[in-house]
């Protein structure tokens, strides 16, 4: 059962642009609705992370330039879902604290929120921007912004600039190249692509920071 829903959860995104299609056939101008929800739900629930972000802004980007969707209205709509999500996560995180990542619980997992906090101590508040475009760190962030008490009118703005850059920035470059014939071709390859370098900043500072602890740890020993 788990390993047939891991299967048709890769179905979609690795064929985002078709199901987006499907979609917009079936449900018409309730597409809009269902596009909110995606990304409202990956940014604003840390119990969906796995949900896609990024490709599924390229995606309605590369759609959008052929006709079903009006670009500007659904830059709108989705930069509002994102901004939305970040505020309703950074409350969650507020009210909850870190009593739900005591290790119980298969969806709140304690090293989704120790890489977030790295970001944190990198970047400190611009995280909540540079989070934006990192799969999982971009659920996270706000959640974990909320449980350090961060001063909201300083969350509120990362926020906006974040959601502005991250929306917008993606899905007029799908609007832009996503139907080049060569693009539409590999879209699955794209997808990857995209998913690969959203992921790579983390996994930098992953290493780089058990680097850094395995060198303390050394140091110590010596």
């Amino acid at each position: 059962m788990y390993m047939e829903l891991v299967r048709h959860a890769l179905d979609f995104v690795l064929h985002l642009d078709a199901h987006l299609a499907e979609i917009i056939r079936d449900y018409g101008g309730w597409t809009y609705a269902i596009l909110f929800a995606i990304i409202f739900a990956e940014t604003g629930l840390v119990v969906t992370p796995f949900l896609p972000g990024d490709s599924l802004l390229f995606a309605t980007g590369a759609l959008a330039a052929t006709g079903p969707l009006n670009v500007w209205f659904v830059i709108v709509l989705l930069t509002a879902a994102a901004i939305i999500g970040d505020s309703v996560n950074y409350s969650i995180g507020a009210r909850l604290g870190p009593q739900v990542f005591d290790g119980r619980s298969r969806f709140f997992k304690r090293e989704h929120l120790e890489r977030t906090n790295q970001f944190y101590e990198k970047y400190g508040g611009k995280t909540i921007i540079i989070a934006r475009f990192v799969p999982i760190v971009r659920t996270f962030a706000p959640f974990v912004a909320g449980i350090g008490a961060m001063n909201y009118a300083k969350f509120i703005t990362y926020n906006v600039v974040g959601a502005v850059m991250w929306v917008w920035g993606i899905t007029i470059a799908g609007y832009f190249f996503g139907n080049i014939p060569v693009v539409q071709d590999n879209f699955g390859l794209v997808v990857i692509a995209i998913i690969v370098i959203s992921v790579l900043p983390g996994v930098f500072e992953l290493v780089k920071s058990r680097r850094l602890a395995a060198k303390l740890q050394d140091q110590k020993r010596t």
